[in-house]
């Protein structure tokens, strides 16, 4: 019964996918490129193209949320993201998005296979594949920069924390500890994968990931 019903709700997406591209054809979308004017910036799935490409690849089959190992991949819905007072523009709802604070990208950690399973499964490139060592995913992973709120962060007030700092899968480049562990950021190396906002003790949390900008 558990396999029918996940065949069902695969054919049912990709029947949605396929009636998105037909209309993105109709309207002459996929050769222009979507109006990114409603447009919000969101933490996309490792691999993905800059926005305005992405959307217009992206056939929102659901296929990278299926392979993520961990089930860190959402449907861009107004459900989904009310809880981070946002809702997606028109041209980006039901596609691919991460909210690290709920889940974070483990970077397929401890997954057997060569790639990003996300961005194997992807049938029309959205996600470019990328592989599973540290020269590609610094190469082709960019999905945010990792920020700190200092006047939350408890280690810059008085108290030694540096649990993001151990989180962070490039810890010593991307994340490094400074005197009483205060997180030291260098933007040219981390990737936005988020578990340094998913590991962050501090309620609302200190670290967050700030998506890449929309290049309009």
């Amino acid at each position: 019964m558990a396999q029918l019903m996940k065949r069902r709700r695969f054919l049912t997406r990709l029947a949605t996918g396929a009636a998105t591209v037909a209309g993105a054809i109709a309207g002459g979308r996929l050769l222009s490129g979507p109006n990114l004017a409603d447009a919000v910036a969101c933490v996309r799935p490792p691999g993905a193209l800059p926005e305005k490409e992405f959307l217009s690849a992206c056939i929102r089959c659901g296929r990278c949320a299926d392979a993520c190992p961990n089930r860190c991949i959402s449907a861009f819905t107004d459900e989904a993201a009310k809880t981070l007072a946002m809702r997606p523009g028109r041209h980006q709802r039901n596609t691919p998005v991460i909210f690290p604070r709920q889940q974070a990208c483990m970077l397929c950690a401890g997954v057997s296979g060569d790639a990003l399973l996300c961005t194997e499964a992807c049938p029309t490139g959205a996600l470019q594949r990328t592989a599973k060592t540290a020269e590609a995913i610094q190469e082709q992973v960019s999905m945010g920069t990792a920020v700190v709120d200092e006047n939350l962060c408890h280690s810059f007030n008085g108290a030694s924390c540096g649990v993001c700092v151990r989180a962070c899968p490039f810890e010593g480049e991307a994340l490094r500890a400074g005197m009483w562990e205060k997180p030291i950021i260098d933007p040219n190396v981390c990737i936005g994968c988020g578990l340094c906002e998913r590991a962050c003790v501090r309620y609302p949390q200190a670290i967050r990931v700030e998506p890449r900008a929309l290049a309009v």
